[in-house]
């Protein structure tokens, strides 16, 4: 539906992606993340892990393409989307709701890491600049002409991966 409103979540992927292809020979893709809040105890100053909000994210064609190739378990990702809920009865018949993310938009986060980006071919529909504009279908500048500088590796996060050193990290 058209004006839904989109929603950011920055969290981990708790598995790789999984790209799958539909009967009719359309790729996408389906993931999770979990967005855990650090909490800070008022009494003792010490900060925890909050509850954790759990995603499920799906993302359709080139997109879904991308996303596989790009992300592993333990990427910590922005990823904004709309927002969807939906109910089901579990192998336990147990009555369960969840939280699904229609992706619109999915980055690395590059606070914990570093990632070289590698510009896709053009398309023939959809979004960004259309095909024949400056930089919509070129090859990736080469390294002297990164105006990102040097961050190395080949499309995958380097340095460590991403979140490293989250678990002593203390917010401001």
């Amino acid at each position: 539906m058209a004006g839904e409103p989109l929603i950011t979540v920055v969290g981990n992927l708790v598995a790789d992606p999984e790209p799958r292809v539909s009967q009719a020979g359309k790729s996408w893709v389906t993931f999770r993340i979990a967005s855990t809040p650090r909490v800070r105890d008022r009494q003792t100053g010490d900060w925890s892990d909050g509850e954790p909000l759990w995603l499920g994210c799906r993302a359709y064609g080139e997109f879904a393409d991308n996303i596989a190739a790009s992300l592993t378990k333990g990427a910590r990702v922005l990823v904004q989307g709309r927002l969807t809920q939906r109910s089901y009865t579990d192998n336990q018949g147990q009555q369960r709701t969840s939280l699904d993310l229609e992706v619109e938009e999915i980055g690395p986060s590059l606070r914990f890491a570093t990632a070289q980006v590698t510009r896709g071919q053009a398309r023939s529909q959809g979004g960004g600049q259309p095909a024949g504009q400056p930089g919509w279908g070129q090859p990736a500048a080469p390294q002297n002409e990164n105006p990102w500088g040097n961050a190395g590796g080949s499309g995958q996060a380097s340095g460590g991966g991403f979140g490293s050193g989250f678990d002593d990290e203390q917010p401001f």
